[in-house]
């Protein structure tokens, strides 16, 4: 498991994903997320204009928000479909 720098004291990286994202992308976009993190960068996800994605993504982005990423200019479409999952995860 990846140690994950502090938050509060931490400076960040956003990484802007746009367009589509599904499963095949999320190796290149772990890879991103595990770099800022080896540089004791805290990474962002910037989804403003993340326009699809598929269940594989929506898992992923639910699993490390938090824990290994951050999520900033998230859709509210994005964000209700990511609500879903963890409630649908819990139940």
């Amino acid at each position: 498991m990846r140690s994950l720098p502090s938050r509060s004291v931490s400076p960040s990286v956003t990484i802007r994903v746009a367009g589509s994202l599904s499963e095949g992308h999320l190796a290149y976009l772990d890879q991103l997320v595990s770099s800022a993190i080896e540089c004791a960068l805290w990474p962002l996800l910037d989804l403003a204009y993340l326009k699809e994605m598929d269940h594989d993504a929506l898992r992923y982005l639910v699993a490390g928000e938090g824990r290994h990423f951050g999520i900033v200019s998230c859709p509210d479409l994005i964000r209700e479909w990511m609500q879903l999952e963890k409630e649908g995860e819990a139940a």
